[in-house]
């Protein structure tokens, strides 16, 4: 057996407590950490891996710092300008359109502004004039529009002399061009009916007298084509209410209402179940006025 006086030196590295410098680049050496079953070689080996991790960050920070220096010693480079957003196509003046200059010559009183938009060109017509105008449009070879696409109406309320205006489309197939005439109407003014030219806006027109209150001199069947004949107001004018109201249409045609039968219809509406067709309405109240079970509980 040795004595304590006999055991072999170890060398400085070894000693515990002691750490070993690191190499030059920051990492200590594998012989400062001690061996697990020396003792307090837990408390050695955790010192030095910590100061391992420490070198390892602080030669990554020095390294980063080394790569970012030149770029931030060179001047930034200039901005690009914001460019500002493009507005959209606006109406263009469309006075020297052969077109409008032929209607200008035939109809110099009754024509007003003209414009295009798009390469779709729009004609103000006055009201007494549209009738001859279409005609011509109609007839003229170097114009040949033959073909009615549609007739419409807009409402403008806050045009206090002239809040609606009708539009008509207009095609010519031989030519393959389009052109749009506007003619502005006050409240209670009315315009002659292009049935004459254009057989096909007699339904077109009904419309537009049945939802904008329009009227059109002469035309063959003047009266409402979706709503009953009786209904009361336009429902595409823009001061028309958008919600269910009780006016003196259904006042007239529908029975009235219990107190309950008001409140189940008012729930109905305010979780939108509210059928808005007039039929399935009234039969619906027929059929709680009658006391019939609408689902009738399981005997």
């Amino acid at each position: 057996m040795f004595d304590d006086e006999d055991k072999p030196e170890q060398p400085a590295s070894d000693a515990p407590g002691v750490v070993v410098p690191a190499d030059s680049a920051g990492t200590p050496p594998p012989a400062a950490i001690p061996d697990a079953g020396q003792a307090a070689g837990a408390d050695a080996e955790k010192a030095a891996m910590v100061e391992q991790a420490k070198s390892r960050v602080a030669a990554v920070k020095e390294s980063l710092a080394d790569k970012a220096a030149p770029t931030a010693a060179a001047p930034g480079a200039p901005k690009p300008p914001v460019k500002k957003k493009e507005e959209g196509p606006k109406p263009v003046d469309a006075s020297a359109d052969p077109l409008v200059t032929t209607l200008r010559q035939k109809f110099a009183a009754g024509l007003g502004e003209a414009t295009s938009f798009l390469g779709q060109l729009s004609v103000q017509v006055d009201a007494g004039s549209i009738l001859a105008v279409c005609e011509f449009l109609r007839d003229d070879t170097a114009a040949e529009f033959s073909y009615l696409s549609d007739l419409t109406c807009v409402h403008y309320p806050t045009r206090a002399a002239a809040p609606l205006e009708v539009v008509y489309n207009l095609f010519s197939i031989a030519r393959n061009e389009r052109v749009r005439l506007k003619v502005a109407l006050a409240e209670d003014a009315s315009v002659d009916s292009v049935t004459s030219v254009w057989p096909s806006a007699d339904w077109m027109e009904r419309e537009v007298y049945d939802l904008f209150g329009v009227i059109f001199n002469n035309h063959p069947d003047m009266r409402r084509i979706l709503l009953p004949t009786d209904w009361e107001g336009h429902p595409l004018r823009k001061d028309y209410p958008l919600e269910f109201i009780e006016n003196a249409w259904t006042k007239r045609h529908l029975p009235e209402l219990t107190d309950v039968q008001r409140e189940q219809l008012d729930q109905r509406r305010a979780y939108g179940l509210e059928i808005l067709s007039v039929p399935q309405e009234r039969m619906m109240r027929e059929i709680l006025q009658s006391g019939k079970e609408v689902m009738p509980k399981d005997k």
